[in-house]
């Protein structure tokens, strides 16, 4: 039995058990033995694809983040590409126009954004159907999720966030907040550090022995899920923040659209229509801030930002100015909202707000 075959037995099994307190236990190693299939089947391994990407959808990353779009076909993504980075992407009133991954540059408050344009996704895509593999796997490697859909089947979100799941993409969650240790000997020592309401002693020492793992330590320090704490043994699940956009809001009779159950930046790529919101949504969600050098000889060049993500130390900006830079800092002074008085003296674990100056001194 390949697989495939052994992933829809799993599921199969899922759908006619009950979900209530006395199978939580069998529906979890469930579970844990479809995420180790489906990890088997992403990677490539026994009986699965290789894994390489196909022609024309290798795109090298540039720019300060990596944005993809991921709809339905004929939602308006190539137009939308073209109104904000002016690239070439080909445009018709039919479906599947895009075959290949179409990339381009979106400058914003000095930061370059490369955003891409991928082949509209269809039921099935994280099984393959119409290359959704190809398709999906090029959002693994993005910095950010545009989900993007149209006025007239704006409740198609769910299902993108299903085909995404399917791959191991998790949309606007942080990592689980678990730690597992494997050793050598000595059996399994588990830890939680909180009240857990879907995890036991028992259930995590099955899942993880699921994994191969019967020594070691596992400590649990929020009250997780037990797809929290599979994510987690899988090892191969990304983090990424989504947006999503409500197109050809043009073509809607006033009044039409209603409440939605979840929150969206409407545009008309067509019209190029509330164009500046998205940039600044793509900008903020991405959470990128602006910091500037200063020189003696040179002051503060307000036209040339250094793009750095919130958090990001004066440890940090050094890397990306020269490798060595970090080893040979003495201190730095900066000036912004980060510090206590202009021209503060701080060492390399300071941490940046928007629009901070700051320069360098060496040992």
């Amino acid at each position: 039995m390949g697989i495939t075959e052994k992933i829809t037995e799993i599921e199969d099994q899922m759908s006619k058990t009950q979900k209530n307190k006395a199978t939580e236990h069998h529906l979890g190693l469930l579970k844990a033995k479809l995420a180790k299939l489906k990890r088997e089947q992403i990677s490539g391994g026994k009986g699965g694809k290789g894994g390489g990407a196909s022609t024309g959808f290798a795109v090298k990353k540039s720019g300060n983040a990596t944005v993809v779009f991921i709809g339905l076909p004929s939602v308006g993504k190539s137009t939308l590409l073209n109104a904000l980075t002016g690239a070439k992407s080909k445009m018709a009133a039919y479906a599947f126009t895009t075959l290949t991954c179409i990339p381009g540059i979106m400058h914003y408050k000095g930061a370059q954004i490369q955003l891409l344009d991928l082949p509209g996704i269809i039921a099935g895509a994280k099984g393959g159907v119409g290359r959704g593999k190809e398709v999906l796997s090029v959002a693994r490697n993005a910095d950010m999720v545009l989900l993007m859909v149209d006025v007239f089947d704006p409740k198609y979100v769910s299902r993108l966030g299903e085909e995404l799941e399917g791959i191991g993409i998790r949309l606007d969650e942080e990592p689980p907040d678990i730690k597992i240790e494997p050793a050598a000997r000595g059996g399994l020592d588990i830890a939680f550090t909180c009240k857990q309401s879907h995890l036991d002693e028992k259930l995590v020492t099955d899942i993880v022995n699921e994994y191969g793992i019967f020594n070691g330590s596992v400590t649990i320090r929020q009250d997780a899920t037990v797809d929290q704490l599979i994510d987690v043994l899988v090892g191969n699940r990304k983090y990424l923040p989504s947006l999503v956009v409500l197109n050809k809001v043009d073509l809607a009779p006033p009044g039409s659209i209603g409440k939605l159950p979840f929150k969206y930046v409407p545009v008309s790529a067509e019209k190029k229509e509330n164009l500046e919101e998205l940039k600044e949504e793509i900008f903020r969600k991405l959470r990128l801030i602006r910091i500037y050098t200063k020189t003696r000889f040179k002051g503060v060049d307000k036209d040339d930002p250094m793009l750095v993500r919130e958090g990001s130390t004066v440890g940090d900006a050094c890397d990306l100015v020269h490798r060595d830079l970090k080893k040979l800092l003495k201190y730095a002074q900066v000036w912004g909202k980060s510090a206590k008085h202009p021209g503060q003296k701080v060492g390399r674990t300071h941490v940046f707000k928007d629009e901070d100056v700051f320069q360098i001194f060496k040992k």
